[in-house]
């Protein structure tokens, strides 16, 4: 194995679980994914820990969070009790997981408590309580939005279908790591 190939993927492995917090996984989670994402091959548990110096323990959980999110595969060898690990590898289908997993764990508990709260606070009439619901009420507002666009974009909608794609290829028209920057009908 080369040694520009180990040290890219010991700097990939370090930079995603350092971004793991962000995602709403743990470092270690995130670590076991980057690293079954840097190779061709699938992974047992034993080779995971060896790869990443990481418990049997910590593999384990990491394996199995990432079974939940719908991030990595696991894969029986026929006749055998082995079990390998498969990351899932297309782009779209990771980020839709990753936004599905944690709008069910984040977001909806925050919709399903405002449309418990603003008929709970609408039979109150104390200046608190309006001011209270009116600042609910606008929060409600912005959250049916926001959901409005995160289902649109699980649903492959439009947001799913051109936001993606202009992350994925960079800026329409123009070729990812071009430095040409003259003036085309297609890049107006």
């Amino acid at each position: 194995m080369s040694s520009d190939l180990d040290a890219v993927r010991h700097e990939f492995v370090q930079l995603w679980g350092a971004m793991a917090p962000f995602w709403g996984i743990s470092p270690t989670t995130a670590r076991v994914y980057s690293w079954l994402l840097s190779r061709a091959a699938t992974a047992d548990t034993d080779e995971i820990m060896h790869g990443l110096e990481l418990s049997r323990g910590a593999v384990s959980m990491a394996c199995r969070e990432l079974r939940d999110w719908g991030l990595i595969f696991p894969e029986k060898e026929p006749g055998s009790r082995r079990v390998t690990y498969r990351p899932a590898t297309d782009l779209e289908k990771v980020i839709r997981s990753i936004v599905q997993t944690r709008k069910r764990r984040e977001w909806d508990p925050i919709v399903e408590r405002l449309r418990e709260w603003l008929p709970q606070l609408a039979r109150e009439d104390s200046p608190d309580a309006l001011i209270f619901r009116e600042r609910l009420e606008s929060m409600a507002a912005l959250v049916a939005r926001a959901d409005a666009v995160i289902e649109s974009f699980l649903k492959g909608g439009l947001v799913g279908r051109i936001g993606l794609k202009i992350l994925a290829n960079g800026t329409p028209g123009k070729r990812p790591g071009s430095t040409d920057t003259t003036s085309t009908k297609e890049n107006r």
